[in-house]
């Protein structure tokens, strides 16, 4: 009876041990592919606008979020931090509210699911941060034991780029897969929403998987690496058709290569050999693979360029460069056939403008994003309103086309400086703060710290340029993970006695 009783409090503390706070947040990145896929699906099954994953992204982050506030001796900077963000929520759902009209592409409540979004974002940057940033280091034990939580923060990472890849290659040979431009029919995105998104989620889930090539790791884990690493490449380059994955993924294997060059120099003073010769190896099948089968980057560009002429202008009687819609409404503004209750005043003045200086500049009417950021530009100067620049004028206020997809100004300008700097600026600055630091300690610094700031730096660019990026829930958590392994490197840095934790050497030491 002892031995039985024994077992069980046995068995009890194992599955206590697993059923941690900290497991689950593990758990948690190797969900973001599986609640995608199952949001999607379950849109295309029952036809519905309504997101399964809605309702379950967020039960863990929660969870770990009363639990925090419960451990949590001094609650009044949580309380504090709530204040700003609720107050701030109001504020710019009651600006939404005054200069909505009927052209917008959304009400309050998908205004409010934004806000919601970017608080979560906040919200779980707060959580990993307290989970797995290496603090509090006050013996060699406890350092060991945050190093192996770092580790395995890259193996969930490695295991969530390979359920994103192999998905992706099923629904490609099920032909089950969705388009990634579903107009033209070009480009693959499986069984995703974004093709966009799957693609800078890979190439941020790549800066965190690629120095497990390193000889530091054990073999079964580079040899996993370099496998979907390949396969990660050939996909974006020949399938997925954004210009982010054929060139951000070449940018990201030759900055790793850099990277580990500069790092051997400074430590031993030779090149790691085995890391060049990984690269080279996935830039060559990659291109043998790009040249044999062709790119839907490629194909997707001539399409467009072939577009262009399609759209007609008949103000200057040539081919226009803004799309049809915005041709029209420019028309329409123009012939005075707009109503204020449509659309105010300021939009219908900021088309005016689009249209003059995209004339001027001869912009392809092809090019969304330019015309977006023309457009979001010239009306934030035409409001020229201090509770808008405060707290934006509205993602989802205006004409669908011109929904900003460019991220970081969008931030600005749809959710004013004060929702940049709550929603953006914690990220920008520990960026900022991570390249100070590599910079002055180069010969200090793990290719891991700096592909985690490349990482962060390439999400900024991207989502500048391209969007997607954290207006994406999985794509943000990738984020997060990137800005902690940051944080970790430059707690490292600035601790010399702490040694970097080697996963091959672990089992020996111990």
């Amino acid at each position: 009876m002892p031995e039985i009783r024994q077992m069980g409090l046995l068995k009890k503390k194992k599955i206590k041990n697993i059923l941690t706070i900290e497991n689950l947040l593990l758990a948690f990145i190797v969900l973001c592919p599986i609640l995608d896929i199952s949001s999607f699906l379950f849109r295309k099954c029952f036809n519905t606008s309504i997101s399964i994953s809605t309702i379950l992204r967020p039960i863990i982050p929660i969870i770990a979020a009363i639990y925090i506030f419960i451990k949590e001796k001094n609650k009044k900077p949580i309380l504090i931090m709530g204040a700003v963000y609720i107050t701030y929520a109001i504020c710019h759902l009651y600006v939404f509210y005054r200069i909505k009209t009927a052209c917008a592409y959304g009400n309050e409540i998908r205004e409010l699911q934004y806000i919601i979004n970017y608080t979560f974002m906040v919200m779980n940057l707060i959580i990993y941060w307290k989970f797995f940033a290496l603090k509090n280091r006050d013996d060699e034990v406890k350092d060991e034991e945050k190093g192996r939580t770092v580790f395995k923060l890259r193996k969930c990472a490695l295991v969530a780029l390979t359920v994103y890849i192999v998905s992706m290659f099923i629904s490609i040979l099920t032909k089950t897969a969705s388009y990634t431009y579903e107009e033209t029919m070009t480009g693959y995105k499986g069984w995703f929403e974004s093709g966009n998104s799957i693609g800078t989620i890979m190439l941020l889930l790549l800066c965190v998987v690629l120095p497990m090539l390193s000889k530091k790791y054990e073999a079964k884990y580079r040899i996993w690496t370099l496998m979907i690493t390949i396969l990660t490449g050939v996909y974006l380059s020949t399938l997925l058709g954004t210009r982010v994955g054929l060139f951000g993924f070449l940018f990201v294997i030759i900055m790793f290569m850099i990277f580990s060059i500069i790092h051997s120099l400074a430590k031993n003073n030779k090149i790691n050999k085995k890391i060049i010769l990984a690269s080279v190896t996935v830039i060559f099948v990659v291109g043998v693979v790009v040249t044999i089968f062709g790119s839907k980057t490629l194909e997707r560009r001539k399409q467009l360029k072939s577009n262009e002429d399609l759209i007609y202008d008949p103000i200057s009687q040539t081919t226009a460069h803004v799309t049809g819609d915005i041709m029209q409404i420019v028309l329409d503004v123009k012939d005075g056939k707009i109503d204020t209750s449509y659309m105010s005043e300021d939009m219908q003045q900021a088309y005016i403008k689009l249209y003059e200086i995209a004339n001027k500049t001869n912009i392809s009417n092809t090019n969304m994003r330019i015309l977006q950021f023309i457009y979001q530009s010239e009306l934030i100067k035409i409001q020229n309103n201090i509770p808008i620049l405060l707290f934006g004028n509205g993602y989802m206020t205006h004409f669908y086309e011109m929904i900003f997809e460019m991220e970081v100004p969008a931030f600005l300008y749809n959710f004013g400086f004060v929702g940049f700097f709550i929603y953006f600026v914690p990220f920008l600055l520990i960026a900022v703060y991570g390249v100070y630091v590599a910079i002055k300690n180069i010969t200090k610094i793990e290719v891991e710290g700096l592909m985690a700031i490349l990482g962060m730096w390439f999400a900024i660019i991207v989502s500048f340029l391209s969007g997607y990026t954290f207006f994406n829930s999985s794509s943000m958590m990738v984020i997060i993970l990137l800005t902690i392994l940051v944080i970790n490197t430059v707690k490292d840095i600035d601790d010399e006695k702490i040694k970097i934790y080697n996963p091959k050497t672990y089992q020996e030491r111990k």
